[in-house]
């Protein structure tokens, strides 16, 4: 069986171009962006963000702007009510005990309405250049199991898992290779084996082998 390295490693000659997938200028655009990716595509997301930041330009735009007009704009996001309340309630705090300011830390990301782990450690490296973990989203969760590299299904624990099998300067770049194979080849619930680079070396835990 591969190393989470060796598998890094192949990937890369397949996506050398993969990277975060969201469009954003500032930490705050990184924020919401992640936000309302939430069971939502990069690029419905992208293409609610192109029109939602040329309304809002701030935190305290977000905090004190009006709640159902948030919701209208991102209403195809899906999820939308909770979304627009999660970045109001953010935003205020962000407003009120951080300056405006994204903060860059994980305790205090953590500690915004509806921001975990995953978001959390996307926007310390995409926005803060801060390497603090490794986003764990449903293609890591999916992907990193049928490989064999955990056996957990919760994805702070899967983090852990591969935060000792990777090297530090290597998180980021991992997250963002697994998430792009997992659009082309691993699908859910069916992934491609036929076509997968890996196939010969993967172990397709959980897979039907007989596909």
């Amino acid at each position: 069986m591969l190393t989470a390295v060796q598998i890094l490693n192949i990937l890369n000659e397949h996506y050398p171009q993969a990277k975060i997938g969201l469009t954003s200028n500032n930490p705050l655009q990184t924020l919401i962006a992640v936000i309302l990716s939430a069971q939502c595509t990069d690029k419905r997301v992208n293409i609610v963000t192109k029109e939602l930041f040329k309304h809002y330009h701030n935190a305290e735009d977000y905090a004190y702007g009006d709640l159902d007009e948030l919701k209208i704009f991102i209403k195809s996001t899906g999820f939308y009510n909770a979304k627009a309340k999660n970045i109001q309630n953010s935003c205020k705090i962000i407003v009120k005990i951080h300056s405006g300011q994204v903060p860059n830390t994980m305790k205090e990301l953590i500690e915004l309405p509806g921001v975990g782990r995953k978001t959390a450690n996307i926007v310390l490296a995409s926005a803060h250049n801060i390497i603090s973990g490794i986003p764990v989203d449903t293609h890591m969760i999916r992907i990193n199991y049928r490989l064999g590299l955990t056996k957990n299904k919760d994805p702070v624990k899967i983090e852990q898992d591969l935060m000792k099998q990777l090297p530090k300067k290597l998180w980021n770049r991992y997250s963002h290779a697994i998430i792009e194979h997992g659009r082309a080849l691993c699908k859910a619930p069916v992934p491609i084996c036929s076509k997968c680079f890996l196939n010969n070396d993967c172990p397709k835990t959980g897979v039907d082998k007989s596909k």
